[in-house]
């Protein structure tokens, strides 16, 4: 037990403390909270899957609508926020939050586009190394698009994908066994791909270790930072990653199907040789709009844009920036360790003789802030037992529930609430 968990009590006069002593807690204030029927604010722990309406994201997308109403194209240079360079208003908050330089981020398309974007330049199968590593429970979405780069090249995935697997009794893939796989595979691993924070189990793998050894080991290394990003602290640049991509609709609250994002390191930014798929937003901006035949790709990650943003969404998303760049993704971090061990404390405590059981690693330097909860038998009637209550939360095929107290905009009282559930028989 940690000196903080050691403090750790179970009355609810200790978590009402603990939110008075925040110094986050008025942050909470600036996201809609879903109400339940009866009026009362839910325990949303659904950041995971869905992050929450920043107050500001409706108005600043009714200032877009408006200029457009006013200004028809003129909003590209005269809007309030003008839209030619408007993904630029983006990139500074997205460098901080996840530790790059400007030149090595770009706001652009949606998670799994830019993943196969990234993949036709940094996925190049040659002789005897032509293999992917992949994590075993990636989200299926990656497992997908790795599988159709392989083909693309005319490698059959059954030969050209390995998949870690786990070795423990809930098969969560540790850093180890990612390392071990990687040193396995040898000179046959072309390009490893994986979820920073595995979307099922809530595991946070050691990124700055695999980046080096992937490098020792010849690979190409990328991330899928879709549960990472504004929920680890991120130093990208430093850790010397190839490539990232990620989402914003989750711990970005950017809203459903927000626009994503995507880092590609600076030694890469000026390869100019490396085969990608071109569209004219990727072109030099200085003569872009003199229509040439000749493409001349921007230099850093903005070179990787195929197409003009959307705007609305890029809008929304900035709302939720500014409150990102307001707290610090550090002092979030500090919270979120905080509020999941007290998380953890009181569902081991609770859940402990009912058979259910914590999948996520207990070390905090291991998840992020998910907590996902092996039920077993009955657990999809106390997933729907706890939304009549009032705790939305997520369900994932056979039998786990997911948590995510998000530092944000969740309380330890929320975490109180859901625990006193489930204490009541289901």
């Amino acid at each position: 037990m940690t000196e903080i968990e050691s403090t750790f009590r179970t009355e609810r006069s200790f978590p009402e403390a603990m939110d008075r002593d925040d110094p986050l807690r008025h942050f909470r204030n600036r996201f809609h909270i879903p109400k339940t029927p009866m009026g009362d604010e839910t325990v949303y722990f659904c950041g995971n899957s869905l992050g929450l309406q920043p107050k500001t994201a409706l108005d600043y997308v009714i200032e877009e609508m408006e200029d457009w109403k006013k200004l028809g194209v003129e909003g590209h240079f005269h809007a309030r926020h003008p839209w030619m360079p408007y993904h630029e208003f983006l990139t500074g908050s997205t460098a901080k939050l996840v530790g790059a330089k400007p030149s090595e981020v770009v706001v652009m398309n949606s998670l799994t586009v830019n993943l196969n974007l990234l993949m036709v330049s940094f996925f190049r199968p040659e002789g005897k190394r032509y293999k992917i590593l992949i994590e075993d429970k990636a989200f299926p979405s990656d497992k997908y698009a790795v599988e159709s780069q392989l083909k693309f090249h005319g490698i059959d995935p059954a030969d050209g994908l390995v998949v870690v697997k786990g070795k423990n009794e809930d098969r969560v893939i540790t850093s180890a066994d990612i390392l071990e796989a990687m040193e396995r595979g040898g000179e046959s691993i072309a390009m490893i791909l994986i979820g920073g924070v595995n979307y099922f189990s809530g595991y946070a793998c050691d990124m700055k270790s695999i980046a080096a050894a992937g490098h020792k080991n010849g690979c190409v290394v990328g991330f899928d930072l879709a549960h990472a990003t504004g929920n680890l602290v991120l130093q990208l640049h430093d850790w010397d990653v190839d490539f990232a991509a990620w989402c914003s609709y989750k711990y970005l609250n950017a809203g459903p199907g927000g626009i994503a994002g995507v880092f590609v390191h600076e030694k890469h930014g000026n390869s100019f040789d490396l085969p990608r798929f071109q569209g004219w937003w990727g072109h030099d901006k200085a003569s872009r709009f003199r229509m040439p035949d000749t493409y001349i790709p921007i230099p850093g990650a903005e070179g990787w844009q195929v197409s003009n943003p959307p705007i609305l969404q890029m809008a929304a998303l900035r709302a939720s920036m500014e409150i990102f760049d307001e707290a610090g993704m550090e002092n979030l971090r500090n919270k979120s360790e905080k509020l999941t061990s007290y998380f953890e404390f009181l569902l081991n405590s609770t859940v402990s003789n009912s058979g259910m059981r914590i999948i996520t690693p207990s070390d905090p330097g291991s998840r992020g802030c998910q907590l996902s909860l092996l039920t077993g038998p009955g657990g999809k009637a106390l997933h729907g037992k706890l939304g009549k209550q009032g705790v939305i939360c997520d369900w994932r095929e056979p039998d786990v529930i997911r948590c995510a107290p998000v530092p944000l905009y969740n309380t330890f009282l929320d975490v109180w609430k859901m625990a006193e559930i489930l204490k009541e028989p289901f």
